[in-house]
């Protein structure tokens, strides 16, 4: 879920809450999610400035195909065990 806050044409500010993990600092899908819902109803445009907690990143959506484009990091590591 996406909490969104349009601040100008050109920017929105958003909280992102995952189930079963609470509050989370960034996605990539959230964020697009939340720039084509700000633009598609007239409230922001084309590239769109997303700032998260985790960072800012730009949002482009044209002709149907949306990029994203912003700065990645490792935040945690993890180790996958598999019981046979």
């Amino acid at each position: 879920m996406e909490l969104v806050k349009v601040i100008s044409e050109e920017a929105v500010e958003i909280r992102i809450y995952e189930r079963g993990a609470g509050e989370t600092q960034s996605s990539g899908t959230g964020s697009c999610a939340s720039a084509v819902a700000a633009i598609a109803t007239g409230r922001a445009r084309s590239p769109l400035r997303v700032v998260a907690t985790g960072g800012p990143q730009t949002v482009r959506w044209e002709n149907g195909e949306i990029y994203l484009r912003g700065p990645a990091r490792i935040i945690s590591h993890g180790e996958f065990l598999w019981a046979v």
